[in-house]
C-alpha cells in the first residue's frame, strides 16, 4: 500500500493474511501514530467504511473486503517522538532470526514484552519502529520483564495463527535456565501444582499455590551444581503467570535475584557473584516453522550478567 507525504483517503483490499482481525486493530497498524481515541472518533462518525457501509470498532475483517481509510492529520507535536531511540536501535543487534513470517529476539532483562502500566516503550513497540514497513508484527507468547530469551514474533496473521495453535496442542518445546538457592535434588524432575493468580490494588500481579488455581507442571533437569545454588533447566508443560519462578519457590529452591519469590539472604550472596538481575532465561525453543512445517530449534546465548555470575561461582 503506498502512502505519499500529502494525505488522501485510501482504499485497502483485506487479503487472506489480514482477514480475522478487528478493524480497530488494523486502522492502528495503517495509522501509525495516531491516538486509539482518534481512531473510535473516525469509526463512529462513519469516516471509515467497509465496503462502502459503517462498521463498528469490532468488526472482523474478512478477505476481500474494502476499507475506505480516510486522511488523518496528526500534528508534529502528537507525533510521539520515541526518546528510546538508542534502545530500539540496539534491538537490532538481539535478532536471533528473521524471515517474512518470523522474527526471534533474544530479549534482554529489563524491558516488558509491549507498554502498558505505566510503560511506553516495549519489546514490540520498539521492534515496530525498528521495521517501520512491517505490515503486522505481534508476539506470539510473552515473557517477563525480567526474563531474558528467546520470544517469537509473528509477521503474518497466517504465521500468529500456526504458532499459537502450536502453542494450544503443546507442540513448542521452551527451555528455560534458572539459578536456584540451595541444592537441588537429583531425583526431584518435575514440579505440579495448581496456581492462582491474585492482581493487587497496584495492578501487581501476584501469582501462589491454590488448591482451586490452575493445574500447573514444570519440568526439571540438573545443569551444573554450586555450593549454595544449583543451574536447572526448567521446561514448562504449561504457560501459567510467572509459573517457573513460583513452582521453584514451591519445590523449596527460589530463583536468584526474584524480587517476587525470592529469597533475601540468598539474593545478596548472589549479588557478590555479580547478580543484579533475576537468573531467568529462555534458552532455547523448538517449533515447526510456520510456513514450511521443518522442526526449528533456536538458542539464546546468555547476558554477560548472567554468564559472568556462573563463572565466579565456579
Amino acid at each position: 500500500m503506498n502512502k505519499d507525504s500529502s494525505p488522501s483517503v485510501q482504499f485497502v483490499t483485506i487479503d487472506a493474511d489480514l482477514a480475522g482481525q478487528r478493524v480497530d486493530n488494523f486502522l492502528r497498524t495503517q495509522l501509525k501514530g495516531v491516538p486509539k481515541s482518534m481512531i473510535y472518533r473516525i469509526l463512529r462518525k462513519g469516516e471509515v467504511r467497509v465496503n462502502k457501509g459503517r462498521v463498528k470498532p469490532e468488526y472482523k475483517l474478512k478477505a476481500e473486503d474494502i476499507v475506505r481509510v480516510p486522511p488523518v492529520r496528526v500534528t508534529e507535536a502528537a507525533a510521539p517522538v520515541n526518546p528510546k531511540l538508542d534502545k530500539v536501535a540496539s534491538l537490532e543487534s538481539h535478532i536471533l532470526f528473521e524471515d517474512d513470517r518470523l522474527m526471534v529476539i533474544n530479549k534482554p532483562s529489563g524491558i516488558a514484552v509491549h507498554g502498558g502500566s505505566g510503560l511506553s516503550f516495549g519489546l514490540i513497540e520498539g521492534l515496530r519502529a525498528l521495521r517501520p514497513d512491517a505490515r503486522f508484527m505481534e508476539l506470539v507468547h510473552r515473557l517477563d520483564r525480567d526474563t531474558s530469551g528467546c520470544i517469537l514474533i509473528a509477521k503474518k496473521r497466517s504465521a500468529l495463527r500456526n504458532m499459537h495453535e502450536q502453542l494450544r496442542m503443546g507442540q513448542m518445546d521452551k527451555r528455560y535456565q534458572a539459578l536456584v538457592a540451595g541444592s537441588w535434588p537429583k531425583n526431584r524432575f518435575k514440579v505440579k501444582a495448581p496456581l492462582r493468580k491474585n492482581v493487587l490494588q497496584s495492578g501487581e500481579r501476584l501469582v501462589s499455590v491454590s488448591e482451586d488455581g490452575k493445574p500447573s507442571e514444570t519440568r526439571y533437569r540438573i545443569l551444573e551444581s554450586f555450593s549454595s545454588a544449583t543451574l536447572v533447566e526448567a521446561s514448562p508443560i504449561t504457560g501459567r503467570t510467572h509459573q517457573i519462578r513460583v513452582h521453584c519457590l514451591h519445590a523449596g529452591h527460589p530463583i536468584a535475584g526474584d524480587d517476587k519469590y525470592g529469597e533475601a539472604e540468598f539474593d545478596q550472596t548472589m549479588k557478590k557473584a555479580g547478580l543484579n538481575r533475576l537468573f531467568l532465561h529462555a534458552a532455547s525453543i523448538r517449533l515447526q516453522h510456520p510456513q514450511t512445517g521443518e522442526p526449528v530449534t533456536f538458542k539464546a546465548p546468555l547476558d554477560k550478567v548472567l554468564a559472568g555470575t556462573l563463572e565466579r561461582l565456579r
